[in-house]
């Protein structure tokens, strides 16, 4: 997904540059600053970002404000209307893809309910106005619980041993988690943004023959990044 979304961008720039090549040598007179034009660097991020991101939610929402923007510029809609709609909108999509999670991820979820029935053998590490950095290499890794609360949680497993699919399950609340996972594992994420983030930075092609390490994250004012 990450070579798509440099595709993407490579795409744009392209467009850009031809529009503009065009416009010089006289063979087309494109107006390029539209009313509106601004939006686009709203819509066009959040686009690409909604189609490379395992975390779409706040893609989608970035990307029909932009929408939204355009048509108020456009005279379409009003800017008044769209202010009033704003937060009302954000509030039913995070509803929605609370009530909504597992429907969409069903595989996912299932998969890390099964695991998550040993979760009370997980070693549990928790942030809480400070930090934790916590490195286990060498070690056997079997699920863990990270909690960041006003803090930060870094779990560095990426020297470590695993063995079969495992889970982590992380929440970051007003804080961030950070996870450090080792090559030849696959990664799969059921994320539950409510203004904040979750971002996966490891792009493999998934194997079968690999372990896969579930991660089930929460953040809320905070960010889990995997990398």
């Amino acid at each position: 997904m990450k070579k798509l979304g440099n595709v993407l961008w490579g795409l744009v720039l392209i467009a850009i540059g031809v529009i503009f090549g065009l416009n010089a040598v006289g063979l087309t007179n494109i107006n390029v600053f539209f009313r509106g034009w601004w939006t686009l660097f709203i819509i066009v991020p959040s686009f690409i970002e909604l189609i490379r991101s395992d975390s779409k939610m706040w893609s989608f929402i970035w990307l029909c404000i932009g929408i939204a923007l355009l048509l108020c510029a456009q005279n379409i809609l009003s800017f008044s209307l769209i202010a009033k709609l704003i937060l009302p909108f954000i509030l039913v999509m995070i509803g929605l893809s609370m009530i909504f999670k597992d429907t969409f991820n069903k595989k996912i979820a299932e998969k890390i309910k099964v695991l998550n029935a040993n979760k009370g053998n997980f070693e549990g590490y928790c942030a809480t106005f400070g930090g934790q950095k916590v490195d286990l290499s060498g070690q056997e890794f079997n699920g863990a619980n990270l909690d960041a609360v006003f803090g930060g949680v870094e779990l560095d497993i990426s020297k470590a041993i695993i063995k079969k699919d495992q889970v982590i399950n992380a929440n970051a609340i007003f804080g961030g988690v950070e996870i450090r996972v080792p090559t030849g594992v696959n990664i799969k994420i059921k994320a539950t943004p409510i203004f904040g983030g979750i971002e996966n930075k490891v792009k493999v092609d998934y194997n079968e023959s690999l372990p896969t390490i579930y991660i089930n994250g929460t953040a809320m004012f905070g960010g889990v990044e995997v990398k």
